[in-house]
Protein backbone atom coordinates (compact mmCIF):
# COMPACT_ATOMS: atom_id res chain seq x y z
CA UNK A 1 0.00 0.00 0.00
CA UNK A 2 1.28 3.40 -0.88
CA UNK A 3 0.91 6.32 1.47
CA UNK A 4 -1.46 7.91 -1.01
CA UNK A 5 -3.76 4.92 -1.16
CA UNK A 6 -3.59 4.35 2.58
CA UNK A 7 -5.12 7.76 3.17
CA UNK A 8 -7.92 7.07 0.71
CA UNK A 9 -11.46 7.60 2.00
CA UNK A 10 -13.97 5.37 0.21
CA UNK A 11 -16.97 7.61 0.97
CA UNK A 12 -15.22 10.68 -0.40
CA UNK A 13 -14.09 8.80 -3.50
CA UNK A 14 -17.62 7.53 -4.10
CA UNK A 15 -19.15 10.99 -3.82
CA UNK A 16 -16.56 12.55 -6.13
CA UNK A 17 -17.07 9.88 -8.80
CA UNK A 18 -20.85 10.24 -8.56
CA UNK A 19 -20.74 14.03 -8.63
CA UNK A 20 -18.60 14.04 -11.77
CA UNK A 21 -20.44 11.04 -13.29
CA UNK A 22 -17.00 9.50 -13.75
CA UNK A 23 -17.87 5.83 -13.11
CA UNK A 24 -17.58 4.66 -16.76
CA UNK A 25 -14.17 6.32 -17.17
CA UNK A 26 -12.98 5.02 -13.80
CA UNK A 27 -14.01 1.49 -14.77
CA UNK A 28 -12.17 1.74 -18.08
CA UNK A 29 -9.01 2.91 -16.31
CA UNK A 30 -9.11 -0.20 -14.12
CA UNK A 31 -9.58 -2.41 -17.18
CA UNK A 32 -6.61 -0.78 -18.88
CA UNK A 33 -4.39 -1.40 -15.84
CA UNK A 34 -5.50 -5.04 -15.54
CA UNK A 35 -4.55 -5.73 -19.18
CA UNK A 36 -0.90 -5.27 -18.20
CA UNK A 37 -1.08 -8.10 -15.65
CA UNK A 38 -3.06 -10.71 -17.63
CA UNK A 39 -1.77 -14.28 -17.49
CA UNK A 40 -1.55 -17.08 -20.03
CA UNK A 41 -4.60 -19.27 -20.82
CA UNK A 42 -2.98 -22.01 -22.89
CA UNK A 43 -4.86 -24.91 -21.24
CA UNK A 44 -8.24 -23.33 -21.96
CA UNK A 45 -7.39 -23.01 -25.66
CA UNK A 46 -6.50 -26.66 -26.21
CA UNK A 47 -8.93 -28.33 -28.65
CA UNK A 48 -10.16 -30.91 -26.12
CA UNK A 49 -10.88 -28.16 -23.56
CA UNK A 50 -12.63 -25.60 -25.76
CA UNK A 51 -15.94 -27.48 -25.47
CA UNK A 52 -15.64 -27.22 -21.68
CA UNK A 53 -15.80 -23.40 -21.74
CA UNK A 54 -19.19 -21.69 -21.64
CA UNK A 55 -17.93 -18.50 -23.32
CA UNK A 56 -15.21 -18.09 -25.95
CA UNK A 57 -13.69 -15.02 -24.26
CA UNK A 58 -13.67 -16.11 -20.59
CA UNK A 59 -10.76 -18.44 -19.85
CA UNK A 60 -8.95 -19.38 -16.62
CA UNK A 61 -5.32 -18.32 -16.20
CA UNK A 62 -2.89 -21.24 -16.22
CA UNK A 63 -1.09 -20.18 -13.03
CA UNK A 64 -4.24 -20.11 -10.86
CA UNK A 65 -6.56 -22.63 -12.53
CA UNK A 66 -8.06 -25.50 -10.54
CA UNK A 67 -6.54 -28.81 -11.58
CA UNK A 68 -8.75 -31.90 -11.18
CA UNK A 69 -7.01 -34.97 -9.78
CA UNK A 70 -9.15 -37.78 -11.22
CA UNK A 71 -11.56 -38.44 -14.03
CA UNK A 72 -11.16 -38.09 -17.79
CA UNK A 73 -9.73 -34.53 -17.68
CA UNK A 74 -7.83 -32.29 -15.31
CA UNK A 75 -9.38 -29.13 -16.81
CA UNK A 76 -12.24 -27.01 -15.49
CA UNK A 77 -12.96 -23.32 -16.14
CA UNK A 78 -12.21 -22.19 -12.59
CA UNK A 79 -9.55 -20.19 -10.75
CA UNK A 80 -8.41 -19.97 -7.14
CA UNK A 81 -8.54 -16.27 -6.25
CA UNK A 82 -6.67 -14.97 -3.19
CA UNK A 83 -6.79 -11.73 -1.21
CA UNK A 84 -3.81 -12.25 1.05
CA UNK A 85 -4.27 -9.29 3.41
CA UNK A 86 -7.87 -10.33 4.08
CA UNK A 87 -6.94 -14.03 4.46
CA UNK A 88 -9.64 -14.86 1.93
CA UNK A 89 -9.69 -17.51 -0.81
CA UNK A 90 -12.44 -18.08 -3.36
CA UNK A 91 -12.85 -20.45 -6.28
CA UNK A 92 -14.51 -18.50 -9.09
CA UNK A 93 -15.98 -20.56 -11.89
CA UNK A 94 -18.50 -20.49 -14.72
CA UNK A 95 -22.02 -21.87 -14.43
CA UNK A 96 -21.61 -25.60 -15.19
CA UNK A 97 -22.43 -26.90 -18.66
CA UNK A 98 -24.31 -30.17 -19.05
CA UNK A 99 -20.97 -31.87 -19.90
CA UNK A 100 -19.08 -30.32 -16.95
CA UNK A 101 -21.50 -30.96 -14.04
CA UNK A 102 -19.53 -33.99 -12.85
CA UNK A 103 -16.27 -31.99 -13.09
CA UNK A 104 -17.90 -29.27 -11.00
CA UNK A 105 -18.78 -31.62 -8.15
CA UNK A 106 -15.38 -33.31 -8.32
CA UNK A 107 -13.83 -29.87 -7.79
CA UNK A 108 -16.11 -29.29 -4.76
CA UNK A 109 -15.04 -32.64 -3.32
CA UNK A 110 -11.30 -32.32 -3.96
CA UNK A 111 -11.09 -28.71 -2.75
CA UNK A 112 -13.06 -29.63 0.41
CA UNK A 113 -15.41 -26.70 -0.13
CA UNK A 114 -18.32 -26.34 2.28
CA UNK A 115 -20.52 -24.09 0.14
CA UNK A 116 -21.53 -23.17 -3.38
CA UNK A 117 -22.62 -19.55 -3.95
CA UNK A 118 -24.83 -19.32 -7.03
CA UNK A 119 -25.53 -15.73 -8.06
CA UNK A 120 -27.58 -16.28 -11.24
CA UNK A 121 -30.71 -17.99 -12.50
CA UNK A 122 -30.64 -21.02 -14.78
CA UNK A 123 -32.44 -19.08 -17.53
CA UNK A 124 -31.96 -15.32 -18.03
CA UNK A 125 -33.22 -13.27 -20.99
CA UNK A 126 -34.53 -16.48 -22.57
CA UNK A 127 -31.04 -17.99 -22.66
CA UNK A 128 -29.51 -20.77 -20.57
CA UNK A 129 -26.92 -19.31 -18.22
CA UNK A 130 -26.23 -22.44 -16.22
CA UNK A 131 -27.14 -26.11 -16.37
CA UNK A 132 -29.01 -27.43 -13.32
CA UNK A 133 -26.28 -29.27 -11.47
CA UNK A 134 -28.32 -30.56 -8.51
CA UNK A 135 -31.24 -33.04 -8.37
CA UNK A 136 -34.64 -31.67 -9.42
CA UNK A 137 -36.58 -32.80 -6.34
CA UNK A 138 -35.84 -33.12 -2.64
CA UNK A 139 -34.86 -36.69 -1.77
CA UNK A 140 -33.63 -37.58 -5.24
CA UNK A 141 -30.05 -38.39 -6.29
CA UNK A 142 -27.72 -37.96 -9.22
CA UNK A 143 -24.87 -40.38 -9.93
CA UNK A 144 -21.59 -39.27 -11.53
CA UNK A 145 -19.83 -42.54 -12.37
CA UNK A 146 -17.07 -40.84 -14.38
CA UNK A 147 -15.77 -39.15 -11.21
CA UNK A 148 -17.07 -41.65 -8.62
CA UNK A 149 -19.52 -39.35 -6.81
CA UNK A 150 -23.22 -39.23 -5.96
CA UNK A 151 -25.26 -36.18 -5.00
CA UNK A 152 -28.46 -36.18 -2.92
CA UNK A 153 -30.88 -33.27 -2.47
CA UNK A 154 -31.64 -33.02 1.27
CA UNK A 155 -33.69 -29.85 1.83
CA UNK A 156 -34.39 -26.26 0.74
CA UNK A 157 -35.32 -23.01 2.51
CA UNK A 158 -36.87 -19.98 0.82
CA UNK A 159 -35.64 -16.55 1.98
CA UNK A 160 -37.63 -14.48 -0.53
CA UNK A 161 -34.81 -13.13 -2.69
CA UNK A 162 -32.44 -16.09 -2.20
CA UNK A 163 -32.68 -19.82 -1.49
CA UNK A 164 -30.55 -22.14 0.60
CA UNK A 165 -30.21 -25.82 -0.21
CA UNK A 166 -28.52 -28.68 1.62
CA UNK A 167 -26.91 -31.28 -0.65
CA UNK A 168 -25.08 -34.45 0.37
CA UNK A 169 -22.02 -35.30 -1.72
CA UNK A 170 -20.70 -38.88 -1.36
CA UNK A 171 -17.48 -40.45 -2.59
CA UNK A 172 -18.45 -43.90 -3.89
CA UNK A 173 -15.05 -45.54 -3.34
CA UNK A 174 -14.49 -44.43 0.26
CA UNK A 175 -18.16 -44.12 1.26
CA UNK A 176 -17.45 -40.76 2.91
CA UNK A 177 -20.10 -38.04 2.69
CA UNK A 178 -20.18 -34.28 3.19
CA UNK A 179 -23.05 -31.87 3.39
CA UNK A 180 -22.69 -28.95 1.00
CA UNK A 181 -24.61 -25.68 1.46
CA UNK A 182 -25.81 -23.91 -1.66
CA UNK A 183 -26.74 -20.22 -1.39
CA UNK A 184 -28.73 -19.29 -4.48
CA UNK A 185 -29.27 -15.53 -5.07
CA UNK A 186 -32.26 -15.46 -7.44
CA UNK A 187 -32.86 -11.69 -7.87
CA UNK A 188 -29.50 -10.50 -9.26
CA UNK A 189 -29.90 -9.61 -12.98
CA UNK A 190 -27.28 -10.50 -15.59
CA UNK A 191 -24.85 -7.59 -16.15
CA UNK A 192 -26.75 -5.76 -13.40
CA UNK A 193 -26.75 -5.24 -9.65
CA UNK A 194 -29.00 -6.27 -6.73
CA UNK A 195 -31.93 -3.99 -5.99
CA UNK A 196 -30.55 -3.01 -2.58
CA UNK A 197 -27.10 -2.94 -0.92
CA UNK A 198 -28.85 -3.75 2.36
CA UNK A 199 -30.38 -6.95 0.98
CA UNK A 200 -27.07 -7.97 -0.52
CA UNK A 201 -25.31 -7.41 2.82
CA UNK A 202 -27.94 -9.52 4.57
CA UNK A 203 -27.14 -12.30 2.09
CA UNK A 204 -23.40 -11.89 2.73
CA UNK A 205 -24.00 -12.00 6.48
CA UNK A 206 -25.97 -15.23 6.11
CA UNK A 207 -23.10 -16.78 4.15
CA UNK A 208 -20.52 -15.63 6.70
CA UNK A 209 -22.54 -16.86 9.65
CA UNK A 210 -22.60 -20.33 8.09
CA UNK A 211 -18.81 -20.45 8.54
CA UNK A 212 -18.14 -21.38 4.90
CA UNK A 213 -15.70 -18.50 4.27
CA UNK A 214 -13.33 -19.26 7.14
CA UNK A 215 -9.67 -20.15 6.70
CA UNK A 216 -10.02 -23.61 8.26
CA UNK A 217 -12.36 -24.91 5.52
CA UNK A 218 -11.97 -25.26 1.78
CA UNK A 219 -12.58 -22.14 -0.33
CA UNK A 220 -16.21 -21.56 -1.33
CA UNK A 221 -17.23 -22.11 -4.95
CA UNK A 222 -18.57 -18.79 -6.29
CA UNK A 223 -20.23 -18.73 -9.70
CA UNK A 224 -22.66 -16.84 -11.87
CA UNK A 225 -22.84 -17.50 -15.61
CA UNK A 226 -19.30 -16.56 -16.68
CA UNK A 227 -17.90 -16.45 -13.15
CA UNK A 228 -16.50 -12.93 -13.39
CA UNK A 229 -19.20 -10.21 -13.08
CA UNK A 230 -21.53 -10.97 -10.21
CA UNK A 231 -19.00 -13.39 -8.73
CA UNK A 232 -16.31 -10.70 -8.74
CA UNK A 233 -18.68 -8.20 -7.11
CA UNK A 234 -19.44 -10.58 -4.23
CA UNK A 235 -15.77 -11.35 -3.56
CA UNK A 236 -14.68 -7.70 -3.80
CA UNK A 237 -17.27 -6.51 -1.27
CA UNK A 238 -16.56 -9.36 1.16
CA UNK A 239 -12.78 -8.86 1.01
CA UNK A 240 -12.92 -5.07 1.38
CA UNK A 241 -15.18 -5.31 4.42
CA UNK A 242 -12.72 -7.73 6.03
CA UNK A 243 -9.88 -5.29 5.34
CA UNK A 244 -11.88 -2.37 6.75
CA UNK A 245 -12.57 -4.32 9.92
CA UNK A 246 -8.86 -5.14 10.31
CA UNK A 247 -7.21 -1.89 9.20
CA UNK A 248 -9.88 0.83 9.15
CA UNK A 249 -11.92 2.55 6.46
CA UNK A 250 -9.16 4.90 5.27
CA UNK A 251 -6.61 2.12 4.77
CA UNK A 252 -8.49 0.24 2.03
CA UNK A 253 -8.16 1.10 -1.65
CA UNK A 254 -10.95 -0.65 -3.58
CA UNK A 255 -9.21 -0.25 -6.93
CA UNK A 256 -6.04 -1.94 -5.65
CA UNK A 257 -8.00 -4.84 -4.17
CA UNK A 258 -9.85 -5.37 -7.45
CA UNK A 259 -6.62 -5.26 -9.46
CA UNK A 260 -5.10 -7.83 -7.09
CA UNK A 261 -8.10 -10.13 -7.60
CA UNK A 262 -7.87 -9.73 -11.39
CA UNK A 263 -4.39 -11.25 -11.28
CA UNK A 264 -6.07 -14.61 -10.57
CA UNK A 265 -9.05 -14.49 -12.95
CA UNK A 266 -9.73 -12.31 -15.94
CA UNK A 267 -12.36 -9.58 -16.10
CA UNK A 268 -13.68 -9.62 -12.53
CA UNK A 269 -16.58 -7.13 -12.35
CA UNK A 270 -17.93 -6.58 -15.86
CA UNK A 271 -19.64 -3.17 -15.75
CA UNK A 272 -19.22 0.22 -14.12
CA UNK A 273 -22.65 -0.28 -12.51
CA UNK A 274 -21.33 -3.36 -10.70
CA UNK A 275 -18.27 -1.37 -9.59
CA UNK A 276 -20.45 1.48 -8.34
CA UNK A 277 -22.69 -0.97 -6.46
CA UNK A 278 -19.60 -2.54 -4.88
CA UNK A 279 -18.66 0.85 -3.42
CA UNK A 280 -22.21 1.36 -2.12
CA UNK A 281 -22.25 -2.06 -0.44
CA UNK A 282 -18.77 -1.55 1.05
CA UNK A 283 -19.70 1.85 2.49
CA UNK A 284 -23.01 0.59 3.85
CA UNK A 285 -21.31 -2.49 5.34
CA UNK A 286 -18.59 -0.33 6.93
CA UNK A 287 -21.23 1.94 8.46
CA UNK A 288 -23.04 -1.08 9.88
CA UNK A 289 -19.77 -2.30 11.38
CA UNK A 290 -19.01 1.11 12.86
CA UNK A 291 -22.55 1.41 14.24
CA UNK A 292 -22.18 -1.99 15.88
CA UNK A 293 -18.88 -0.93 17.45
CA UNK A 294 -20.39 2.36 18.63
CA UNK A 295 -23.25 0.49 20.28
CA UNK A 296 -20.75 -1.70 22.11
CA UNK A 297 -18.87 1.38 23.35
CA UNK A 298 -22.04 3.05 24.66
CA UNK A 299 -22.92 0.35 27.23
CA UNK A 300 -23.00 0.96 30.99
CA UNK A 301 -19.21 0.69 31.15
CA UNK A 302 -16.65 1.43 28.47
CA UNK A 303 -13.86 -1.12 28.09
CA UNK A 304 -10.36 -0.14 26.92
CA UNK A 305 -7.22 -2.20 26.60
CA UNK A 306 -4.14 -0.36 27.93
CA UNK A 307 -0.79 -2.15 28.14
CA UNK A 308 -2.58 -5.50 28.00
CA UNK A 309 -4.97 -4.69 30.87
CA UNK A 310 -8.73 -4.29 30.48
CA UNK A 311 -9.71 -0.91 31.94
CA UNK A 312 -13.36 -0.09 32.65
CA UNK A 313 -14.62 3.47 32.60
CA UNK A 314 -18.06 4.70 33.48
CA UNK A 315 -19.48 6.84 30.64
CA UNK A 316 -20.07 10.52 31.29
CA UNK A 317 -23.64 11.24 32.28
CA UNK A 318 -23.57 14.96 33.01
CA UNK A 319 -25.98 15.73 30.22
CA UNK A 320 -28.30 12.91 31.27
CA UNK A 321 -28.78 14.16 34.84
CA UNK A 322 -31.33 16.77 33.81
CA UNK A 323 -34.43 15.58 31.91
CA UNK A 324 -35.37 17.47 28.74
CA UNK A 325 -38.11 20.12 29.07
CA UNK A 326 -41.66 19.06 28.24
CA UNK A 327 -43.20 20.40 25.03
CA UNK A 328 -45.78 23.22 25.39
CA UNK A 329 -49.45 22.21 25.54
CA UNK A 330 -51.25 22.04 22.22
CA UNK A 331 -53.70 24.74 23.25
CA UNK A 332 -50.86 27.21 23.89
CA UNK A 333 -49.47 26.80 20.38
CA UNK A 334 -52.91 27.35 18.85
CA UNK A 335 -53.45 30.50 20.91
CA UNK A 336 -50.05 31.83 19.84
CA UNK A 337 -50.94 31.26 16.19
CA UNK A 338 -54.30 32.96 16.74
CA UNK A 339 -52.55 36.01 18.22
CA UNK A 340 -50.55 36.72 15.07
CA UNK A 341 -47.65 34.27 15.49
CA UNK A 342 -48.71 31.98 12.69
CA UNK A 343 -45.41 32.50 10.90
CA UNK A 344 -43.48 30.70 13.64
CA UNK A 345 -41.81 27.62 12.04
CA UNK A 346 -43.27 24.23 12.78
CA UNK A 347 -41.01 21.72 14.59
CA UNK A 348 -38.44 20.05 12.34
CA UNK A 349 -39.73 16.70 11.18
CA UNK A 350 -36.94 14.07 11.12
CA UNK A 351 -36.36 12.22 7.90
CA UNK A 352 -36.29 8.47 8.27
CA UNK A 353 -33.80 6.31 6.41
CA UNK A 354 -35.18 3.43 4.41
CA UNK A 355 -33.75 0.34 2.78
CA UNK A 356 -35.40 1.50 -0.41
CA UNK A 357 -33.51 4.83 -0.60
CA UNK A 358 -31.59 3.39 -3.52
CA UNK A 359 -33.75 2.42 -6.52
CA UNK A 360 -32.82 1.05 -9.86
CA UNK A 361 -34.84 0.83 -13.09
CA UNK A 362 -34.10 -2.08 -15.41
CA UNK A 363 -34.36 -1.34 -19.12
CA UNK A 364 -33.24 -4.08 -21.42
CA UNK A 365 -30.52 -5.24 -19.09
CA UNK A 366 -29.20 -1.71 -18.54
CA UNK A 367 -29.54 0.03 -15.24
CA UNK A 368 -30.82 3.58 -14.98
CA UNK A 369 -29.29 4.89 -11.75
CA UNK A 370 -31.42 7.90 -11.03
CA UNK A 371 -30.57 8.63 -7.41
CA UNK A 372 -27.66 8.55 -5.00
CA UNK A 373 -28.61 6.52 -1.88
CA UNK A 374 -29.52 8.46 1.21
CA UNK A 375 -29.22 7.15 4.74
CA UNK A 376 -25.57 6.25 5.37
CA UNK A 377 -24.32 8.14 2.31
CA UNK A 378 -24.29 11.96 2.31
CA UNK A 379 -26.40 13.74 -0.28
CA UNK A 380 -24.38 15.16 -3.16
CA UNK A 381 -24.17 18.98 -2.76
CA UNK A 382 -26.68 20.79 -4.91
CA UNK A 383 -29.52 18.29 -4.52
CA UNK A 384 -30.99 20.30 -1.66
CA UNK A 385 -32.01 23.11 -4.01
CA UNK A 386 -34.32 20.96 -6.16
CA UNK A 387 -37.97 21.82 -5.81
CA UNK A 388 -39.64 19.18 -7.96
CA UNK A 389 -42.24 16.77 -6.61
CA UNK A 390 -39.82 13.86 -6.21
CA UNK A 391 -37.43 15.92 -4.09
CA UNK A 392 -40.28 17.05 -1.89
CA UNK A 393 -41.40 13.48 -1.36
CA UNK A 394 -37.84 12.54 -0.43
CA UNK A 395 -37.71 15.24 2.19
CA UNK A 396 -41.15 14.71 3.67
CA UNK A 397 -43.27 11.58 3.45
CA UNK A 398 -46.97 11.76 2.56
CA UNK A 399 -48.05 11.39 6.19
CA UNK A 400 -45.61 14.09 7.35
CA UNK A 401 -46.77 16.51 4.66
CA UNK A 402 -50.39 15.84 5.63
CA UNK A 403 -49.58 16.71 9.24
CA UNK A 404 -48.14 20.08 8.21
CA UNK A 405 -51.19 20.77 6.02
CA UNK A 406 -53.47 19.92 8.95
CA UNK A 407 -51.50 22.27 11.20
CA UNK A 408 -51.93 25.12 8.73
CA UNK A 409 -55.63 24.30 8.43
CA UNK A 410 -56.02 24.45 12.20
CA UNK A 411 -54.38 27.88 12.22
CA UNK A 412 -56.82 29.13 9.60
CA UNK A 413 -59.83 27.63 11.33
CA UNK A 414 -58.71 29.17 14.63
CA UNK A 415 -58.82 32.67 13.14
CA UNK A 416 -61.94 34.65 14.11
CA UNK A 417 -61.68 36.89 11.02
CA UNK A 418 -64.65 36.40 8.67
CA UNK A 419 -62.70 37.89 5.75
CA UNK A 420 -62.23 35.18 3.10
CA UNK A 421 -59.52 37.25 1.39
CA UNK A 422 -57.49 37.14 4.57
CA UNK A 423 -57.80 33.35 4.66
CA UNK A 424 -56.77 33.04 1.01
CA UNK A 425 -53.68 35.22 1.55
CA UNK A 426 -52.81 33.30 4.71
CA UNK A 427 -53.10 30.04 2.80
CA UNK A 428 -50.71 31.23 0.08
CA UNK A 429 -48.27 32.56 2.67
CA UNK A 430 -48.38 29.30 4.62
CA UNK A 431 -47.75 27.24 1.48
CA UNK A 432 -44.71 29.38 0.62
CA UNK A 433 -43.43 29.03 4.16
CA UNK A 434 -43.82 25.27 4.01
CA UNK A 435 -41.79 25.08 0.82
CA UNK A 436 -39.11 27.28 2.36
CA UNK A 437 -39.01 25.17 5.50
CA UNK A 438 -38.64 22.02 3.46
CA UNK A 439 -35.66 23.45 1.61
CA UNK A 440 -34.09 24.53 4.88
CA UNK A 441 -34.73 21.11 6.42
CA UNK A 442 -33.16 19.33 3.46
CA UNK A 443 -30.08 21.52 3.80
CA UNK A 444 -29.90 20.85 7.53
CA UNK A 445 -30.29 17.13 6.97
CA UNK A 446 -27.44 17.13 4.47
CA UNK A 447 -25.21 19.04 6.89
CA UNK A 448 -26.13 16.59 9.64
CA UNK A 449 -25.22 13.65 7.39
CA UNK A 450 -21.82 15.20 6.71
CA UNK A 451 -21.27 15.71 10.44
CA UNK A 452 -22.32 12.12 11.09
CA UNK A 453 -19.89 10.88 8.46
CA UNK A 454 -17.01 12.77 10.08
CA UNK A 455 -18.05 11.51 13.50
CA UNK A 456 -18.13 7.91 12.25
CA UNK A 457 -14.70 8.34 10.68
CA UNK A 458 -13.22 9.75 13.91
CA UNK A 459 -14.84 7.00 15.98
CA UNK A 460 -13.52 4.37 13.60
CA UNK A 461 -9.99 5.76 13.77
CA UNK A 462 -10.18 5.86 17.57
CA UNK A 463 -11.45 2.27 17.62
CA UNK A 464 -8.61 1.15 15.36
CA UNK A 465 -6.05 2.87 17.61
CA UNK A 466 -7.41 0.93 20.59
CA UNK A 467 -7.21 -2.34 18.64
CA UNK A 468 -3.79 -1.81 17.13
CA UNK A 469 -1.64 -2.47 20.27
CA UNK A 470 -3.27 -5.91 20.61
CA UNK A 471 -2.47 -7.30 17.14
CA UNK A 472 0.02 -6.82 14.37
CA UNK A 473 -0.73 -7.30 10.67
CA UNK A 474 1.51 -7.81 7.70
CA UNK A 475 0.73 -6.61 4.18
Amino acid sequence: MTSESSSNNIETEYLELSLKDDWPAFFQRIRAKSLKQEGQCSEALKPQNKILNRYRDVHPYDHSRIILQRGSTDYINANLCKVERANRKYILTQGPLSNTVSHFWLMVWEQQSKAVLMLNKLIEKKAEKCSQYWPSTIGSKINFPDVGLTLEYIKQEDHSYYLTRVLRLTDIESGKSREILQFHYITWPDFGVPCSPTKFLDFLKKVRNAGVLKEDVGPPIVHCSAGIGRSGTFCLVDSCLILIEKYGLNSVNVEEVLLEMRKYRTGLIQTHEQLRFSYQAIIEGANQLLTSNSDDDSEAKVNHVIDGDLIEEAPSSEEDDEPPPLPPPRTDSLKAAHNGLADKPLPTIPQSASDDDLTYKENGGNIDESRIPSGPLPVVPGDEEEEDDESSEDSLGDDEADEEDEAVEEILIGSDSPNSEFKENASKTSAAELRHRRRVERKQQMEQQVRDMKRRQQANEHWQQLKRPKTTHQD
